[in-house]
This record gives structure tokens, sequence and C-alpha cells, in this order.
């Protein structure tokens, strides 16, 4: 891979090639998607997005930092459905799994602590490990 091979990949790389979660085909995204593939109540969106319980909505009233949130965890959502070929299920698996290279906690978990940031960096860095081992391997 070249160096501006590998620029443009971590440039681009935040934004899901795909859709299969359906958040990103409306405008503005339906975030309220993503917290029904966490199985997320008000509280639990409350806790992982700093935002009060009495606060959180999913309409056009829903303020804009619930909103901006949202829309990073439904990207974590979409690019780990992306790396499951959209396979749902296996993906939501992913997240209520304790996984050891979190320190043993569930990515659901991270997100509902408000790790989210850690969480999407580690997909991430996933992500791009990945493209290299395919580059290797000549894919």
């Amino acid at each position: 891979m070249t160096v501006e091979a590998s620029v443009e990949s971590n440039l681009y790389g935040t934004v899901p090639p795909t859709n299969y979660l359906g958040v990103f085909s409306e405008h503005p995204p339906a975030v309220k998607k993503a917290v029904e593939f966490l199985e997320f109540k008000k509280a639990d969106v409350a806790q992982a997005t700093g935002v009060a319980t009495a606060l959180v909505r999913y309409d056009s009233r829903a303020s804009e930092m619930l909103r901006q949130r949202l829309e990073e965890i439904a990207t974590i959502c979409e690019l780990v459905a992306d790396h499951f070929a959209g396979d749902i299920a296996k993906a939501a698996l992913w997240f209520r799994v304790a996984n050891p290279m979190l320190g043993g906690a569930s990515p659901r978990d991270m997100i509902r602590l408000g790790r989210y940031k850690k969480l999407l960096s580690f997909v991430l860095s996933a992500r791009q490990s990945e493209k290299h081992a395919e580059v290797a391997r000549g894919k």
C-alpha cells in the first residue's frame, strides 16, 4: 500500500461504506435505529451521551449534542456491521460479548459508559490493520 493510499483510507475510514442498519438512509440520520440495535433504554442513552434522561428524544426536537453523539455511536455500529458483511446478528453479538482487547468489557457497555470514542478508535485501528493484512495477502 502506498503512502497516498494509506492516507486516503485513514481519511475516509471514519465514514461507513455501507448502511446495513438503515441509520444513514435518511437526513437527518435515523439514530433511533442504532439505539434499537444496541437494545438501549432511555437511561442507557442518557448515560452514554451525558444528556439527562428527560431530554433523550429521537425526533427533530432532540438537542444537537444528543444527535451528534448518537450519530457517532451509529457510525461505530455501522462500521462493525460492515466488518461482518451485513450479518446483523453477528454484529449485535460482537457488541454484547465481553472482549478481552477492551479490558474485558463488552463494546455495548463501553458505549453505555460513555467510552464510545475509545471504542471508535479501537474499531478504526482494527479495520486499518485488516486492510493492511489484505494488501499483504494480495487481495
